[in-house]
């Protein structure tokens, strides 16, 4: 768990299961597996076993050791919904969030139909709580399904996390949608994010009155295009948002 995260949209990551398989091209140059496979066979190093997916139980109860409340994104290092994941692991993870209720967790996957899945089967008789938000990844058009994939699921927050963005959405429906994070790629092979694709999200969020984030350019570092877009910053939250104490 990282007290401290250098990802604009949040405050914190925690890390219960690490690795992942790619599955979109979205997915192609992952900040997480470049980051993981560097220290593939160092022994001792907790990424040893560099990107394959890890079950991590002795992570699972750390954000009730955490008394101030912190927004928290959940699997930074991985997708909690990953078909390899058992049902029961996702349980203690959820049961985690549930407890320590004074922070903000935010999940995002690729798996949509198993995330829509699992919370229309964990809130199927009460309303899901308001401190736990769910998003999916859309890196282009064709990400469109997992947008009504997470539509149709009980959250209290569902918000989209544009990025990469490596090409045009085209027509979004952002009905039942809380949030847009937008944002370019980063790395020694980022790939370039066009502004008229950047233009069309924010465009969409305004026109349907939805909180736009964008979170970068992207380039070579993180930081390297900086945050602009049409000479301003776009930090927007959703209304619901629970400030950390």
């Amino acid at each position: 768990m990282a007290d401290h995260s250098a990802i604009e949209w949040t405050d914190a990551t925690w890390n219960p299961v690490t690795g992942c398989t790619k599955i979109t091209a979205g997915c192609d140059n992952c900040y997480a597996a470049r980051f993981s496979e560097r220290f593939r066979g160092v022994p001792g190093h907790p990424f040893e076993n560099g990107f394959d997916l890890t079950l991590r139980p002795e992570r699972v109860d750390q954000p009730l050791r955490w008394r101030r409340g912190r927004m928290i994104f959940v699997n930074s290092m991985s997708d909690l919904f990953h078909k390899a994941i058992p049902k029961e692991f996702i349980d203690q993870v959820f049961e985690t969030m549930e407890t320590a209720d004074w922070h903000t967790y935010q999940v995002l996957t690729k798996r949509s139909p198993r995330l829509r899945d699992y919370l229309k089967g964990r809130y199927a008789d009460r309303a899901p709580p308001s401190h736990i938000w769910t998003g999916v990844s859309v890196e282009d058009r064709k990400g469109a399904a997992r947008v009504e994939h997470l539509r149709d699921s009980p959250s209290a927050v569902r918000f989209l996390s544009v990025e990469p963005l490596i090409g045009p959405v085209g027509d979004i429906d952002l009905s039942g949608i809380h949030w847009v994070i937008a944002g370019g790629e980063s790395g020694p092979n980022a790939r370039v994010m066009h502004i008229d694709w950047a233009r069309e999200i924010r465009d969409a969020c305004r026109d349907q009155d939805v909180p736009f984030f964008f979170k970068q350019w992207g380039g070579y570092r993180p930081k390297s295009g900086g945050r602009e877009l049409d000479g301003r910053e776009w930090s927007e939250w959703p209304q619901s948002r629970q400030v950390a104490g």
